[in-house]
């Protein structure tokens, strides 16, 4: 695991805005990339981004859906891409590289939760594919303008993970439900796992060129698509809504807000409470601790997820194994080295 996996004692916290991590920060003549950015945490990641002064590319699937959300703001523009697709994964990099641009933040925020069964073209898990493969082979691809930023004064990849990791480890031998039973929570655990491994590998071979990467819980916000696939009486069940439907919102057990729910991307993103780091995971506006060994079963809605990460989502040697088999499901050859 990384030796600072452990909290730093930031000055934000649970309830902080994405917002009040941006203030006084002044992004000018920065590029970002926000994957998922045009709905929920994603799009408040790409306003306070530009308004910071960030030039903020979103990779879109919908492109109504985006070009209603971003209507009216300056300094964002925005590209066509799928992430269960991986020919429009190779166009949209080779359109951004085209123009020459470093890149100086790539926040890798887009994903689902839950979902029925679902496949690939390849026949990969969708949670897996959507979440992690397709993350991977985004960053792959620019890892050209990471490099150049990186080379220029540093560059930063965020991977939105979640508490939800604690669901599943990667299960090597069978990461795409070929011969276990689906279970969507599993799933979405496993890349949620993959997302946090993925960072920590990626911040090892990418530090020597100045790229850090981190990864993150972002809290639990209702208020957004993620949670298309649950159930409101489930919700209930765990405390997410009152009685009326409406989202409780609490910090202190990760019930936040959008501007709370995307703060912690921020600040991985650009707060100097970080430099010098990287590879660790993140929740609350700081590093997370390791969380303890205890049971947490994502089909009992009164389990609850306490702050921290598992160690086998920060250990270094799964972290290898996943680049590796990450490279042969996709077909690609990064080293990052």
């Amino acid at each position: 695991m990384p030796s600072s996996q452990a909290p730093i004692g930031s000055r934000f916290g649970a309830a902080s805005t994405a917002e009040e991590v941006v203030a006084g920060i002044d992004l000018s003549g920065k590029t970002a990339i926000v994957t998922g950015g045009y709905a929920g945490i994603g799009l408040e990641t790409v306003r306070v981004l530009a308004g910071a002064g960030a030039e903020v590319v979103v990779p879109v699937r919908d492109q109504a859906k985006a070009e209603r959300a971003l209507a009216g703001f300056e300094r964002v523009s925005s590209a066509p891409m799928d992430l269960m697709d991986p020919a429009s994964i190779d166009a949209f990099a080779e359109t951004f590289l085209a123009f020459g641009r470093a890149l100086d933040i790539l926040v890798n925020n887009a994903g689902i939760m839950a979902p029925p069964l679902a496949r690939d073209a390849r026949g990969y898990e969708s949670q897996f594919a959507t979440n992690h493969l397709g993350h991977f082979q985004l960053t792959a691809r620019l890892w050209p303008a990471l490099k150049a930023a990186g080379a220029a004064g540093g560059a930063r990849v965020v991977e939105l993970s979640s508490r939800g990791h604690r669901f599943s480890p990667v299960m090597f031998d069978d990461v795409n439900f070929e011969r276990r039973d689906y279970d969507p929570w599993l799933g979405y655990g496993q890349s949620k796992t993959a997302n946090i491994l993925f960072a920590l590998e990626l911040d090892r071979r990418g530090e020597s060129h100045g790229v850090r990467a981190f990864s993150l819980h972002p809290g639990g916000i209702v208020a957004t698509d993620l949670g298309r696939y649950l159930d409101p009486s489930r919700l209930r069940d765990m405390g997410a809504i009152d009685e009326n439907g409406e989202p409780v919102i609490d910090p202190a057990r990760s019930l936040k807000t959008i501007p709370q729910g995307a703060a912690t991307s921020v600040w991985c993103a650009v707060s100097s409470e970080l430099d010098g780091m990287g590879g660790v995971y993140c929740d609350d506006c700081d590093i997370a601790p390791v969380a303890p060994e205890t049971t947490e079963n994502a089909s009992d809605p009164s389990t609850r997820l306490t702050t921290g990460v598992r160690a086998y989502a920060v250990d270094a040697d799964a972290a290898k194994r996943l680049w590796t088999l990450s490279q042969h499901l996709t077909g690609l050859t990064w080293e990052a080295e």
